[in-house]
């Protein structure tokens, strides 16, 4: 299977010479799980985008330090991307800004939420009757975040799979609930503990509120479970390229 990134932010240099770019670090997570995965990046934010929606197996959008609402040219490029990408029947991931910009794609909305930041591990409630390729997902899960913005309204055909008191629409799938075009999911299944402590360590006090900075940083003491979304996730790409492959029925 290959994977595309398109990568729709980059990690502060500074970090990255610890923790690597985005790409690397869902290699890293996916490969967990199937270490036969390819990927392959394209950094849309500096406006390279692939040259055919199908260019990949799959599509998986990145976290960005930039809104949905920014006005800047790849934003809207990646929105009717992302509308082909689907018509054209490829699997779409999203994470954080890549959640965002997907409800926005498929008509719904994303905002800067009035709860503040999201910072550290946040515990979400898998909803009832969770799909077949989600099989054995805990009544709970801890994954770890680090966002403002939300999706605030979801697309008519889109259904919520996971949720919390601070973000409502945290896990979304779109199109059919069992075998859905598109998922997404607020949180960042790719991003380690360390990695988490040293970007909000960095923004203390500057962009994160000192309170919630303090919070995050003390949350991080829980154990996340990033590998088990990788897990959910393959388990539905599988599922929807096998798909792809049957012929049409007859009649």
């Amino acid at each position: 299977m290959r994977l595309g990134i398109l990568e729709t932010g980059k990690v502060n240099e500074a970090l990255a010479v610890r923790h690597d770019q985005y790409p690397d670090m869902f290699a890293r997570l996916f490969r967990k799980v199937d270490p036969t995965i390819e990927v392959q990046s394209y950094a849309v934010v500096d406006g390279e985008f692939p040259a055919s929606v199908r260019e990949c197996d799959a599509w998986l959008l990145t976290g960005s330090r930039h809104g949905v609402y920014d006005d800047l040219p790849w934003i809207e490029e990646l929105k009717d991307f992302l509308r082909r990408a689907r018509a054209a029947g490829v699997p779409i991931i999203g994470i954080c800004f890549g959640h965002q910009i997907m409800a926005e794609a498929f008509g719904g909305r994303a905002e800067k939420s009035s709860k503040g930041w999201g910072l550290g591990v946040q515990e979400y409630e898998v909803l009832p009757d969770a799909p077949e390729w989600m099989a054995g997902a805990p009544e709970r899960i801890a994954l770890r975040v680090v966002h403002q913005d939300q999706v605030t309204a979801i697309p008519s055909d889109a259904s919520c799979l996971a949720t919390s008191p601070f973000c409502e629409y945290a896990m979304l799938a779109y199109g059919d609930r069992e075998m859905p075009d598109a998922i997404s999911i607020q949180a960042h299944p790719e991003f380690d503990a360390s990695f988490v402590r040293d970007l909000i360590e960095r923004a203390k006090g500057v962009r994160f509120p000192e309170a919630e900075a303090n919070a995050g940083l003390a949350s991080l003491q829980q154990e996340a479970q990033g590998t088990e979304f990788a897990r959910w996730s393959l388990a539905w790409l599988k599922h929807a390229l096998a798909k792809q492959g049957e012929p049409e029925p007859i009649g």
